[in-house]
């Protein structure tokens, strides 16, 4: 959730509404209040003013968990020619280096050492000066780094290979409101004309289209009927065409609100995980799950990251039947997106075998996306299921428990 660090572009208010209560939001504003934001977090809406932001360091007990660390770089050695923030944190599903970050930034001007004694980078620049740079890979962070970082840069910044997923043009939608001047050029080239200042803006976010796959899939699995509101179906288009694929149903009701459901025998099918407008990485978890529900064998292959399976042993534990396996990729460097150097690549795809009964297991969950899926799983599978580590999953779902028991799941949370 970055939008709280957009506020740091302007001594004006932000009002922001459709904000989920969610660690991701709630840990940001712990990054940015101490550096002096102010923010009242009411209902879904979010106030936020930065009139008194007067610190450039943020505190390392919280911005080391967070991946929306290194986005206050930009804002801040815009507001104070400095900036100091730890190595970020976030769900371990990977590497996630932040070095193509750091070099568009050491690209713009600033100068940067990182102490690997305390974990913070310390970055300091007179002004940051608009550039044109490429990201080798498909960056969503990154991307949304350097814009926050070019909007008040002297001169224009081009960033090709841009992150094209929907959340960054909703960014970019925020920051036209408050005054940027920032155009796509195709889907993966960025303009950023900076400008000498920002304003405030009232914003409503996009709703979460991990959300709508999360209890697409839960319908879907538990042979249901629901109704999910908010996306944009353009957004979703890759997973809907592999349920189409399936058998699974799903009807348009209106232009964000859709219809899932499923009274039929489900196929198996294939899927590879690629950058928007591709099968997002974050939904290859809960596909797998419903993999195991559909007759024959299907195969994910994760090409995002490196370290994104780990919920399948706990799965395992539950009755799933899946194995792992090696792809033939002809070119691992250009084909998948993480840095192949040094990587263990042997295991980045499933195959799953369907149709199988899941039953009850202790679970315990590492990441956001896996812990939903776990989750879901234990709706689906006979006797009790329980599932430890959900603190993960409170990063990225509001109260997952209680809206799954307003759609009939026998769900509780309890205190360990």
């Amino acid at each position: 959730m970055k939008i709280p660090v957009a506020a740091l572009l302007t001594d004006e208010p932000l009002h922001i509404s459709g904000v989920p209560h969610i660690s991701s939001v709630t840990g940001t504003l712990d990054i940015v209040r101490p550096l002096g934001l102010i923010s009242t977090f009411i209902d879904h809406n979010l106030k936020l003013n930065g009139k008194n932001v007067n610190k450039y360091q943020v505190p390392f007990d919280v911005g080391s968990h967070y991946r929306t660390a290194t986005m206050v770089i930009g804002p801040l050695l815009n507001r104070f020619g400095r900036a100091i923030v730890p190595n970020p944190g976030g769900c371990r599903i990977g590497q996630r280096p932040i070095n193509h970050h750091i070099d568009a930034i050491t690209k713009m001007g600033a100068r940067v050492r990182y102490n690997s004694e305390d974990g913070y980078y310390y970055i300091q620049s007179s002004r940051l000066q608009g550039i044109n740079y490429t990201f080798p890979k498909n960056t969503h962070t990154g991307t949304e780094t350097l814009i926050l970082a070019a909007v008040l840069a002297s001169g224009t910044t081009i960033i090709n290979n841009a992150a094209a997923e929907p959340e960054v043009d909703d960014l970019i939608r925020l920051l036209l409101d408050m005054g940027a001047i920032i155009r796509r050029e195709g889907e993966r080239k960025i303009i950023i004309q900076g400008v000498p200042k920002l304003h405030g803006a009232s914003f409503r976010v996009m709703a979460d289209r991990n959300e709508t796959i999360t209890f697409a899939i839960a319908a879907i699995a538990t042979h249901g009927d629901l109704i999910v509101e908010g996306t944009d179906r353009h957004h979703i288009a890759s997973f809907l065409d592999k349920l189409n694929q399936i058998g699974a149903h799903w009807e348009a009701i209106d232009s964000t609100k859709t219809r899932f459901y499923n009274h039929a025998r489900l196929k198996s099918t294939d899927i590879i995980t690629s950058p928007y407008p591709g099968f997002m990485t974050d939904w290859q978890a809960p596909w797998t799950l419903l993999m195991t529900q559909c007759d024959g064998i299907s195969t994910v292959h994760e090409t995002i990251f490196e370290d994104r399976f780990s919920y399948v042993e706990e799965l395992k534990k539950m009755g799933a039947k899946i194995d792992f396996f090696s792809p033939k990729v002809a070119n691992p460097k250009d084909f998948y997106n993480f840095d192949t150097t040094g990587s263990n690549i042997k295991k980045q795809a499933v195959k799953i075998t369907g149709q199988v009964p899941l039953h009850d297991a202790i679970l315990k969950t590492t990441d956001l996306r896996a812990g939903a899926t776990l989750v879901i799983a234990g709706c689906i599978a006979s006797g009790i299921t329980h599932v430890h580590g959900i603190e993960h999953i409170d990063r990225g779902y509001e109260n997952l428990d209680q809206r799954l028991q307003s759609i009939g799941a026998d769900i509780k949370r309890v205190k360990e």
